[in-house]
């Protein structure tokens, strides 16, 4: 009998030894092919596009790539009218737009008529100290995009059932942006109804990168990206339900922030009323400079959660202990590239010269389930992608696939594709919900109150339009954090080898948002962030 166990034993570890060879060789198998695949794809549409084009220069008004908050300063102290800010901003939207496709409706002659009236009450001394500090942007231009409901302002969410829709109210972030000085100059493109990683819809078309025109610039924030990063706007609020605001900050190379999930109010962004019990979908800044990130928030959260959150108390980054993680699990993603990961190595030298504690590197369990967790959380989102795309009618996957060939659908490809994929099964409830408690709970107690997260931004930079369609599960390593509800920046590291911007993001802990706003300004400082999609003009 004892010989019987030893030899079952045996052959138990013989066979698991056997099982771990073949798993890593089917591993390397998977890996070589998304090399593979992305070469060949990269080769077919750099032919495809032909010539490599950027946006066009700036030629005056350089002031309009400061920093929204210098730019408040500016104006504060008469060194710029409101109006002439906000006339720069528009000018410059007008002289990039037809390049990068961004723009989805003004309303141009309205903020140029408040940006007046600004300038009346500062002249004649009206506005005091209390104002100044009630209104931190008062007289500076911002954006949003289209899906966040403006007054007045087209809100199609790239439906053609709805390009003619206007909305009646003001989103509330955008209230309270407007509540802070804020003048609205445009609203911006996404993909239909912001499910799909590339910026196009059969209403305005597709959305262009400033730093090669035949790139993308991904969604679903990707003209308010890509307007902010061509210096077409001073800031932008943005939308983030699986990497919305990260992904397009990453492809257009500025600074992205995803709040802990429930920090700011919904109301009014894609159909939310803002008193959604759970949801993965959050309002955040986007900036082409680190240092705006924490005032615009501020003004998001309002007074009591800044005291809460302690967004007035200044961070000690030598004192924050440091992660990173190089990679997640899954499969179905390509594995990051080595100027990527140079990117990371970057911010991670920088992080331990100044750090009283080495930065450690860690494995998040479960990687390998990611696309699977945010698939699973999607389905319980309180909206169903397909009654939105219908306007309230239910539409069907399979239908529009077959009235896409006949050349008979409203909607493009992509959406077409979310809904075929939305008919796909969730998955099993009680495993994915306590596989995300795990990872949860994981990386709570390991970041704590004073603990950061460094992870890749995506495996590579932006790829040409329409690879999207093929590198489908590249979102990944940003919808991640989503199904966490994990606050998360998105931080511009340099350029790669063709000229495209570099980056990684930052977590932390839930309502530890400062911690990660504070460790971009340290990498902005130390390594230098937005670098401009234009030559200097001559």
């Amino acid at each position: 009998m004892p010989r019987r166990r030893e030899t079952a034993q045996n052959q138990g570890k013989a066979g698991e030894i056997f099982r771990g060879i073949a798993w890593g060789i089917f591993t390397q198998i998977i890996i070589i092919l998304h090399i593979l695949i992305d070469k060949v794809l990269e080769t077919v549409l750099e032919w495809y596009w032909k010539e490599k084009k950027t946006c066009s220069s700036l030629r005056e008004n350089f002031f309009v790539s400061k920093s929204a908050t210098e730019i408040a300063n500016l104006i504060r102290n008469g060194e710029l009218t409101s109006y002439q800010v906000v006339k720069a901003y528009i000018d410059r939207m007008r002289e990039v737009n037809p390049q990068i496709n961004a723009v989805a409706d003004g309303p141009f002659e309205s903020a140029l008529a408040e940006a007046q009236q600004i300038d009346e009450r500062l002249e004649k001394g009206e506005v005091t100290a209390k104002e100044f500090s009630e209104k931190p942007f008062l007289g500076v231009p911002f954006t949003t995009k289209d899906s966040t409901a403006v007054e007045g302002a087209l809100h199609t969410l790239g439906l053609i059932s709805r390009r003619t829709a206007r909305a009646t109210e003001d989103a509330e972030c955008v209230r309270l942006m407007r509540e802070a000085g804020a003048v609205m100059i445009a609203t911006t493109t996404v993909p239909e109804v912001n499910r799909w990683q590339e910026t196009r819809n059969n209403v305005t078309g597709i959305t262009n990168n400033p730093y090669d025109l035949r790139r993308t610039v991904g969604g679903s924030s990707g003209g308010e990206a890509a307007v902010i990063s061509a210096c077409g706007s001073a800031f932008g609020i943005g939308t983030d339900i699986g990497g919305s605001i990260r992904m397009p900050a990453f492809y257009c190379g500025i600074y992205g922030h995803k709040p802990t999930s429930g920090l700011v109010n919904m109301r009014g962004c894609t159909f939310r009323t803002g008193k959604e019990r759970s949801t993965m979908v959050v309002a955040g800044p986007m900036t082409r400079y680190a240092k705006d990130l924490l005032s615009i928030f501020k003004v998001l959260v309002g007074p009591k959660l800044t005291s809460t959150l302690e967004l007035n108390v200044k961070v000690n980054v030598k004192k924050l202990r440091y992660f990173y993680c190089s990679s997640i699990e899954d499969l179905k993603v390509a594995r990051v590239n080595g100027e990527m990961m140079g990117a990371l190595r970057r911010a991670i030298n920088h992080l331990d010269s100044v750090g009283e504690r080495p930065c450690t590197q860690i494995t998040i369990p479960h990687t390998e389930m990611a696309t699977k967790l945010w698939r699973y959380w999607m389905r319980k989102e309180p909206q169903g992608f397909d009654m939105l795309l219908g306007n309230g009618t239910q539409v069907n996957g399979v239908v529009e696939l077959v009235k896409k060939i006949l050349g008979q659908s409203d909607f493009t490809l992509a959406s077409i594709y979310s809904l075929l994929d939305g008919m796909l099964p969730a998955g099993n409830q009680a495993k994915l919900e306590g596989i995300t408690r795990t990872i949860i709970s994981h990386l709570k107690d390991l970041l704590g109150y004073d603990g950061v997260l460094l992870v890749p931004s995506a495996p590579s930079t932006a790829g040409f339009h329409y690879s999207a369609l093929v590198q489908v599960y590249k979102f990944s390593y940003w919808s991640l954090f989503n199904s966490l509800h994990l606050p998360t920046t998105q931080v511009p590291l340099g350029m790669d080898s063709k000229a495209l911007p570099l980056g990684l993001q930052i977590v932390a802990a839930p309502n530890c948002d400062r911690l990660c706003l504070a460790v971009a300004e340290e990498l902005e400082t130390a390594l230098g962030g937005w670098t401009a999609p234009f030559t200097a003009a001559s």
